[in-house]
């Protein structure tokens, strides 16, 4: 029986602060600070004259004086850090779980406290983030709002909260403030909670606690909970079945609309999503080992993400990162995976396809990270670590992104323009896949709970295999009748114009050269209800397409140009054409040099 409790708000979670307390928190804090300040490496110089190439700015020297982590805003008193005994739900020895000792500070959220047997309620999060709007509006200075973003299949409302010093909290005034927006997501898989609790945590410190320095270089929006029907329900998928972070490109769920709106109006510069692996199960099975990482990270890696952006992610995110984490005594690995399959012993980091929340928002040109802490099939067993875990990770990024504010601000507009540029020229990769090597990889003794060395097959998402290119074209024509693809195309926020009057196009008919069934796969196997989908193969054919009024022109020469064209290009598992958001192959082409049809962009 599940017990439910009251919500608990911001304020009435505090208790007395021991002096020992505030002491360890400040030569916490103080210390990494100073870790981030050291690891953070500056990318290549932009060029001394003329327009920039291949580099991306240097860093301007910032202070911040705000936290690599926090521990609470109002810390509850410590608890000891010895491993008490294992739960009844442990799925491993009491040495395996004496590797994961409680932090030295004790988080305290309403799905965090003693006794509890369920985690956060949807109900006590809106709770929450209404308390923490309330206690915000008498900071001088400090903008916050709660936004319904839209309403899960359920009807259950989807709600963030945007954290600023703009003027405003609604888009225009983020973005006419200058500073870069940090998007925080939780939960979008409904069995993994830490990711929310830790959210609730992160949105208490930026309102009024040990990271509200930080707004006056950044925004934040905070989504807690992503996927309120799965985290009733305890499981991974929507109310539906969906697997929601494998619908980020095709906007098949109102969840994933939801999140496709809010990045399209607010724009953000860095996404955070947060998430939990699976601990035993198949790893069990399969290595006779148990994972020993408290955090799996991994940055957008798909085909066509642009350079300096990958190069971003990696040093001016994810080192810092690991550095915050190696201070806090947790450990820390590539993000890894492996299929259902029980006999496939293939290890694989997070997949290459143009599907999830991390490759999907680093095809919008933002820098975008996936963190995931340890915790499917353990309960609420080390849950306060598990949430330090996030909490670290997550203030990190934040602290990152105040410190690289100005270089941000450069970056994001510089690649866009180099995108835009590349319309009508240049090869693009159609279908990408991982590199096999081969990796060592430390697991945990299910029993004596000691390092275990494996040797494993490994692919690789860092480098990606090109498994079809071809030329760039200047933009794609589609008829009247997608309009499906159209409405989910400008959802993203691309940018699509109607045909006003008859015209051609000089452009390449898709020719269809064999066709079968099947279903969308990711490194894990097939993807949870994803549905039948159109697989093709197909031939160029030069031509000449006649654009009738009432047709529709993509451009390339937009920022969203390798979005457009992981959705448009049909011989993929991901597409529009595979996915039957596109009627046949007539509907669409390549346009292959710049149209003169007379066109509208729709309002």
């Amino acid at each position: 029986m599940i017990t439910t409790m009251t919500a608990l708000s911001p304020q009435s979670a505090t208790a007395t602060v021991r002096p020992r307390t505030q002491q360890g928190i400040a030569l916490l804090l103080s210390l990494l600070v100073t870790l981030s300040a050291c690891t953070s490496t500056p990318l290549p110089p932009w060029p001394s004259s003329g327009a920039p190439t291949r580099t991306a700015p240097a860093p301007a020297p910032v202070s911040v004086s705000v936290p690599a982590t926090v521990a609470v805003a109002q810390p509850v008193p410590v608890r000891s850090a010895v491993v008490a005994a294992p739960v009844a739900e442990a799925p491993y020895s009491a040495a395996v779980a004496a590797r994961f000792p409680a932090p030295s500070v004790v988080y305290s959220t309403p799905g965090l406290q003693e006794g509890r047997s369920s985690f956060t309620s949807n109900a006590e999060i809106q709770t929450w983030l209404r308390d923490l709007t309330a206690s915000a509006a008498g900071a001088p200075g400090l903008k916050a709002a709660v936004l319904n973003i839209g309403q899960s299949q359920r009807g259950e409302v989807l709600e963030a909260l945007v954290l600023s010093r703009a003027t405003g909290t609604d888009a225009a005034a983020l973005l006419a403030s200058g500073r870069p927006t940090v998007l925080l997501l939780g939960q979008q898989h409904g069995d993994e909670p830490a990711g929310s609790e830790a959210l609730l945590v992160v949105a208490r410190e930026l309102s009024q606690g040990l990271l509200r320095p930080l707004l006056e270089r950044i925004n934040v929006i905070i989504v807690p909970r992503a996927n309120p029907d799965g985290s009733a329900d305890s499981k991974r998928t929507t109310s539906g079945g969906l697997d929601m972070n494998r619908d980020h490109l095709l906007l098949n769920t109102p969840e994933a609309q939801a999140l496709a709106r809010l990045t399209r109006d607010y724009r953000p510069t860095v996404v955070v999503d947060a998430h939990e692996y699976t601990v035993v199960g198949r790893f069990l099975q399969k290595f006779d080992a148990i994972q020993k990482y408290d955090a799996l990270l991994q940055y957008a890696t798909t085909a066509n993400i642009p350079e300096f952006l990958t190069k971003a992610s990696e040093e001016w995110y994810r080192r810092p990162l690991l550095a915050a984490l190696n201070a806090q005594g947790l450990s820390n690995q590539w993000y890894y995976t492996t299929s259902a399959d029980l006999a496939d012993k293939t290890i694989s980091m997070g997949g290459t396809q143009p599907d999830t929340g991390r490759n999907i928002n680093g095809l919008k040109n933002t820098v975008s990270l996936l963190i995931e802490t340890r915790g499917i099939g353990i309960g609420r067993l080390h849950i306060q670590r598990r949430v330090h875990t996030h909490v670290s990770a997550i203030s990190s990024v934040l602290a990152s992104t105040a410190q690289r504010a100005s270089e941000l601000g450069q970056l994001q507009p510089y690649i866009e323009k180099e995108l835009s540029a590349q319309a009508c020229k240049e090869e693009a990769v159609v279908e990408a896949g991982p590199t096999p090597t081969q990796f060592e990889l430390l697991m945990l003794d299910p029993v004596s709970g000691a390092d275990k060395a494996l040797k494993v097959e490994w692919n690789s998402a860092l480098t990606l295999r090109k498994v079809k290119t071809r030329v760039r074209p200047c933009g794609y024509w589609l008829s009247a009748s997608s309009k499906t693809a159209v409405e989910r195309l400008r959802l993203h926020g691309v940018q699509v114009l109607r045909v006003l009057e008859p015209s051609s196009m000089l452009g390449d008919i898709y020719r269809e050269t064999a066709r079968s069934a099947g279903v969308r796969q990711d490194v894990r196997g097939s993807i949870l209800d994803a549905g039948q989908i159109v697989k093709t193969e197909v031939a160029l054919i030069r031509g000449v397409i006649d654009a009738p009024s009432g047709s529709y022109y993509v451009s390339l020469r937009q920022p969203l140009s390798n979005l457009v064209m992981a959705a448009l290009e049909p011989d993929t598992q991901n597409s529009y054409f595979a996915n039957q958001l596109i009627d046949n192959l007539a509907s669409a082409a390549r346009v292959m040099s710049e149209p003169t049809a007379k066109t509208e962009e729709l309002p």
